[in-house]
């Protein structure tokens, strides 16, 4: 039967046998570290020398300068000179100053007398007079009408017939166009306001100024060519 000492002398030796194969495995990894450490520094040292060789040669990037020249605005132009004039014929000769007959300067004048100018309009507060002292009413002022747009676009021409009365001054009141009298209803307007602007010499009888009511003027609109 074994011993408990037995037991433990056993143990002991396992331990031993452990620390020795730990130990190895330390010295293994080590000797491992130390050949990967010196591969890579070796290989770095390599790239590095061998980079500034190929960056050492010569293989630079040639770049084209374009230049863009400013045209010359300067144009060289023949200066023409123009042709000297010819001399100026010399001046004819002075006429001679013709004699002229004696004049007597004591000569009876001709004696123009003025023409007689009489004047027989006159302005009274009744409207216009041309000096007559009866008689019936006068257009002084007529206005022509303007040709409608409208008309004119379309190229309708006729006429229009407007009823009005001259007053005791003279102008005209109430105008209104004459029925089945307008060719148009595109002259009404212009027709209208035309015959507003009409003057006339009022009618007088016994010396007094009087109304004249149903006064027809005819507006005629015919396009010029």
């Amino acid at each position: 039967m074994a011993t408990k000492g037995d037991s433990v002398q056993s143990q002991a030796v396992e331990l031993a046998g452990s620390g020795a194969g730990m130990a190895a495995r330390i010295g293994i990894g080590l000797v491992l570290g130390v050949v990967v450490t010196t591969g890579l520094l070796w290989t770095m040292h390599y790239l590095i020398s061998t980079g500034k060789d190929e960056l050492g040669e010569d293989k630079s990037v040639r770049l084209v300068d374009f230049v863009r020249l400013k045209r010359s605005e300067f144009v060289n132009r023949r200066e023409i000179k123009p042709e000297k004039p010819p001399a100026p014929e010399a001046p004819p000769d002075t006429p001679p100053t013709p004699k002229l007959d004696d004049v007597n300067a004591s000569a009876d004048k001709i004696a123009i007398s003025a023409v007689p100018v009489e004047t027989s309009i006159e302005l009274t507060g009744a409207g216009f007079s041309l000096g007559v002292g009866e008689g019936d009413y006068l257009p002084i002022v007529k206005v022509s009408p303007i040709y409608p747009d409208r008309a004119l676009s379309r190229g309708i021409e006729g006429f229009c017939i407007v009823q009005y009365t001259v007053t005791k001054e003279g102008r005209t009141r109430d105008p209104f166009v004459v029925e089945d009298q307008c060719t148009s209803s595109l002259f009404h307007r212009a027709s209208l306001n035309a015959s507003m602007k009409f003057k006339y010499k009022p009618r007088v009888v016994d010396g007094e100024p009087i109304e004249v009511p149903g006064v027809q003027n005819k507006f005629t609109y015919q396009i010029e060519n």
